[in-house]
C-alpha cells in the first residue's frame, strides 16, 4: 500500500506557532499493529517508555553500571509498563553529542539478551529496537523486537528501510542532520521526512508501517528545538503518525538551568504541547509523569475519556 507524495515541504517557517495559519490536517492515519498490540491513532496519545543499555546516556539513565544490567532492564520495563508505558525503546548505543562510537557486535551483546528477557517478561508489550545498525536492528527482531527506531531516517543508506520492508515491521523514521543549519526550519525537516518516506516505500515498507519523527536535539540548535515544538503541527501533512522524542533533553535544561534528572516537568511540558500539536506517541524518560500529563490533554483535546467517566453533570 502506497501513500500520497508531497510537491513541496509544506509552506511552514521557523516561526509558525501551533496550528498557525495552516490548513486542517488530514484524518488520523489507520490503526496499527505493533507487534502484540494495536495502537489507533488520534484517539489519544501513547507513551514509549525509555530503556537505555548502555554507560554513558546523557540523562543518567544507563543501566549497564548495574551489577544485572539484564535484571535491572526487566525492572525498570515492570516499573514502566504498571506506569502506563505503552510500547518500549530498547537501546545500546549512545546518541548523546560527542559519543563514541560502538562496534555493532558490542551494541548487540548489550541489547539483544535485554531484548530476549523483556520480551518474555512482558509478552503484551510491543518493543523498539533504537540502532543505526541493520546487522543490530535484524538480531533484535529476532530476538522479540517488533518496530525499527532509526536515529538517521533520513539517510540515504536503504540497509534500514529494506529490513523493515524484509520483516513487515513498523519504522520510525527520524530527522537528522549533521550540521544545524536551515533556511526555514520547518519546511526543511518536512521535506526531509517527505524524502524518507519515499525511500522507505521505494524499498517495500507499506504505508500504513510508517511513522515519523521530527529529531528534537538532533541536528539542531537550542532555538531550533523550540521553534520546532512551535510548528510541530506542520508534521501532519505528511499524513504519518508522529513520534516526538523531548525527554530530559539539554535543550530543556538550558531553559530552565537544571541537569537531567531535575527535567520532568520540563518534558511534561512539551508532552502537553506535543498533543496539541497532534503528536501521537511521546518517548520519555519518566512514564508516569508522562502518562499523567498525556491524559488530561487527551481528555482536553482528543476526546479521551477513562472508564467509569459519569455520563451526567457531577464536577
Amino acid at each position: 500500500m502506497s501513500g500520497p507524495r508531497l510537491t513541496d515541504g509544506g509552506g511552514v517557517g521557523a516561526s509558525a506557532g501551533v496550528g498557525a495559519g495552516l490548513p486542517d490536517p488530514p484524518d488520523p492515519p489507520g490503526p496499527l499493529a505493533i507487534g502484540p498490540a494495536t495502537f489507533a491513532w488520534g484517539e489519544r496519545t501513547f507513551v514509549m517508555g525509555i530503556v537505555n543499555v548502555t554507560p554513558d546516556s546523557f540523562s543518567g539513565d544507563g543501566l549497564l553500571a548495574a551489577e544485572d544490567p539484564v535484571g535491572a532492564a526487566v525492572a525498570q520495563a515492570r516499573r514502566m509498563v504498571a506506569d502506563g508505558a505503552d510500547l518500549l525503546d530498547i537501546g545500546g548505543a549512545s546518541s548523546r553529542p560527542g559519543h563514541a562510537p560502538v562496534d555493532p557486535v558490542v551494541e548487540a551483546g548489550r541489547v539483544l539478551p535485554v531484548i530476549r528477557a523483556i520480551a518474555a517478561a512482558l509478552p503484551a508489550t510491543p518493543l523498539s529496537i533504537d540502532t543505526t545498525s541493520p546487522a543490530v536492528a535484524a538480531a533484535a527482531l529476532d530476538a522479540g523486537a517488533h518496530v525499527l527506531n532509526d536515529i538517521w531516517g533520513v539517510a540515504d543508506d536503504p540497509g534500514m528501510v529494506r529490513l523493515a520492508a524484509e520483516r513487515g515491521v513498523p519504522i520510525v523514521l527520524m530527522h537528522n542532520r549533521a550540521e544545524p543549519r536551515y533556511g526555514d526550519l520547518m519546511t526543511e525537516i518536512v521535506s526531509d521526512l517527505q524524502g524518507a518516506l519515499d525511500r522507505a516505500l521505494d524499498a517495500g515498507v507499506a504505508w500504513d508501517r510508517l511513522i515519523v519523527d521530527p529529531g528534537f536535539g538532533f541536528g539542531k540548535t537550542p532555538d531550533h528545538n523550540l521553534a520546532l515544538l512551535a510548528g510541530l503541527r506542520a508534521l501532519r501533512v505528511l499524513g504519518r503518525p508522529v513520534l516526538l522524542g523531548t525527554s530530559r533533553k539539554s535543550t530543556l535544561g538550558r531553559v530552565l538551568d537544571l541537569p537531567p534528572d531535575q527535567r520532568v516537568e520540563a518534558t511534561a511540558a512539551t508532552t502537553a504541547l506535543g498533543v496539541a500539536a497532534g503528536a501521537d506517541i511521546v518517548r520519555v524518560h519518566d512514564v508516569r509523569e508522562n502518562v499523567r500529563t498525556a491524559r488530561v490533554a487527551d481528555a482536553i483535546l482528543r476526546g479521551w475519556r477513562p472508564a467509569g467517566w459519569p455520563d451526567g453533570t457531577g464536577t
